[in-house]
């Protein structure tokens, strides 16, 4: 392979796994803070998609990014609700809303199952315009990602630094220690959901308008791609602090996206993309309890041929 493919290959994996990164950070803000498992990722990050598509659509690029992410906080907030409010368990929460937002993201819409961005002013094109006529001018999509990106993890590091942030992840470790200690779980639940709800919607609606296009299915599997992310993160940073920690998440998401592009490159048909990404969460999560139980298989046999000596 030529260098000049792979430095392409490397970008683009670069600039997909920024913007995925923002939903595993949402993942690391609710999985592995808050101990809470939304299955509600996919329709939120459809969601954020076509938030930022509608309003970008009708002339204000700049105010598609906090739309979609109050969006974002308003499904995380349902999400919330029906776990700490209804007796919901969390993941029927999660794939109850899920589901109902596929109708909602239809009705966003107009009924429309795809949207068309390719002359409408994006958050990308008005980069690309202030940067025209700068080295920067042929990296303004990866100039945006990464200001979203570093943003957002510098955001979580100060924010579970915070009383509530660690209210959060106090939630997460010990719910009945929080009870005792005067701390409301349910109120630390839906802020952390809303959060990172946000994070998700975010995330939808920088990969549409990079895309310059919306389609109904632009989340699907996304839970997936941003679990195997995240486990793959904590394999490097995992008993890090915080902010390596996070920026671990968006390493992960990088990783995951070169191992996408790599399959790509063997001609492997697109409907083996999802078998790979289950395969990928398989090995990062069976991944340290094989190294264990190998470790200890091969002390046994230490001990086996030790005692066999004497």
């Amino acid at each position: 392979m030529e260098l000049s493919k792979i430095l392409d290959l490397g970008q683009t994996a670069l600039e997909l796994g920024l913007v995925n990164s923002l939903t595993v950070l949402a993942l690391f803000l609710s999985y592995s803070m808050l101990n809470v498992c939304d299955l509600s990722t996919d329709g939120c990050f459809t969601l954020g998609a076509v938030v930022g598509a509608v309003v970008a659509l009708s002339g204000h690029p700049l105010l598609s990014i906090p739309c979609a992410m109050l969006a974002g906080s308003v499904s995380g907030f349902v999400t919330a609700v029906l776990q700490t409010r209804m007796g919901v368990q969390s993941l029927l929460a999660g794939i109850v809303v899920n589901s109902a937002l596929y109708s909602v993201n239809m009705a966003i819409s107009g009924n429309k199952a795809q949207l068309a961005m390719n002359k409408t002013e994006t958050v990308f094109t008005m980069a690309k315009g202030l940067l025209s006529g700068t080295p920067l001018s042929g990296q303004y999509r990866l100039l945006v990602e990464l200001c979203a990106v570093a943003l957002v993890v510098l955001f979580l590091s100060a924010f579970l630094r915070t009383k509530l942030g660690l209210s959060i992840r106090a939630t997460g470790s010990n719910p009945d220690m929080v009870r005792s200690s005067s701390i409301n779980p349910v109120f630390t639940t839906t802020v952390g959901l809303c959060i990172s709800n946000s994070f998700t919607a975010l995330s939808g609606c920088l990969m549409a308008q990079q895309g310059k296009s919306y389609d109904i299915n632009l989340g699907s599997g996304m839970v997936t791609v941003a679990l195997a992310s995240l486990l793959i993160g904590g394999v490097f940073f995992g008993r890090s602090g915080i902010t390596l920690r996070a920026v671990g998440a968006v390493v992960g998401a990088f990783l995951f996206r070169v191992i996408y592009a790599v399959a790509l490159r063997f001609k492997m048909p697109g409907f083996m993309l999802k078998a790979v990404s289950a395969v990928i969460v398989v090995i990062a999560i069976s991944g340290p309890y094989l190294r264990t139980q190998a470790a200890l298989l091969l002390r046994r046999r230490r001990g086996g041929r030790e005692a066999g000596a004497c």
